[in-house]
């Protein structure tokens, strides 16, 4: 896998070179803002760039839009968005602009190893990492009427098993976590992907469709 880190914050931008090299991941190049960015993944041709979310010189969002622009120079290219906010708007229209894998962090997170880790992995890999303030923020009631929520469709069991999906959890960890066996998370998947009306194809694939309608209908309700 290879890698790029773009981070304003030098200590944290170290430490995620340090961390990452030390686990046997190429970290090839590293920027401190949008611009840089895109020379870094031009230049460099990654499998996956870690951003964050805030960058010179407003430090609103350009390293989203940043990212956005690279993937679309660059499609396939997997994006971990690491905030200090819960911000899900940006995951949905990353997920929405191309084929590659999405991740949306915290800070904090990195120095939950492991995790942090799995998570750079399942990205580079085209699937979703979704950090799980994220996915408690977007799983809580919303005051207004959803109106034609396409969650709807799903039962509480079904949106709980989303959920874990979006987090990008196995098949198997959904099942541990949840204390049931791995056929009956994969029932669950299977009905969420039919009452999504997702198109038959690659399962992980799909897992990626239902994430993004996950964080479509959470955002309109």
């Amino acid at each position: 896998m290879r890698l790029v880190i773009v981070e304003d914050n030098a200590l944290l931008r170290e430490g995620l070179v340090a961390l990452l090299r030390e686990r046997g991941i190429e970290v090839v190049a590293h920027a401190e803002d949008g611009d840089g960015l895109l020379r870094i993944v031009g230049g460099h041709k990654p499998d996956v760039a870690i951003v964050d979310v805030r960058l010179p010189p407003t430090f609103t969002d350009e390293g989203v839009r940043a990212a956005l622009e690279a993937r679309r120079r660059h499609p396939g290219l997997g994006v971990l968005i690491l905030s200090q906010y819960v911000e899900p708007v940006y995951t949905t229209e990353l997920m929405a602009s191309g084929d590659g894998g999405v991740g949306y962090l915290l800070k904090e997170r990195v120095g939950e190893v492991r995790e942090f880790v799995e998570a750079v992995e399942r990205v580079a890999g085209g699937g979703t990492a979704l950090d799980r303030e994220v996915v408690a923020a977007l799983m809580r009631p919303q005051g207004a009427e959803a109106g034609d929520d396409v969650l709807d469709r799903l039962s509480p069991r079904e949106r709980e098993v989303l959920g874990l999906v979006a987090e990008g959890r196995t098949n198997s960890a959904i099942a541990r976590g949840l204390v049931v066996t791995a056929g009956a998370v994969e029932k669950h998947i299977s009905n969420i992907f039919s009452k999504l009306d997702l198109p038959a194809g690659g399962d992980d694939h799909r897992r990626v469709l239902a994430v993004l309608a996950f964080l479509r209908a959470a955002q309109e309700g």
